[in-house]
């Protein structure tokens, strides 16, 4: 049986939206985010991880992953 919480990441990534660990929280009810990603790549679900720079709130620089669907 598949989660709902994988069905709902993979139609947000199908859809060709990203999505990082605060978005999947926020957005999609999903708090353990890498856990899904593992699961949709064992279905075979191509997954582009690319590591970006943002500013928290604090005002400092932290790098976090955003996923998308890989179209290559």
């Amino acid at each position: 049986m598949k989660s709902n919480q994988v069905a709902r990441l993979r139609e947000q990534l199908e859809l060709g939206r990203s999505i990082t660990r605060l978005s999947a929280l926020n957005e999609l009810g999903i708090f353990e985010l890498s856990s899904r990603i593992i699961a949709l790549e064992k279905e075979g679900f191509p997954i582009k991880k690319q590591r970006i720079k943002v500013t928290n709130r604090f005002g400092e620089s932290i790098h976090i992953v955003k996923y998308s669907k890989d179209d290559n």
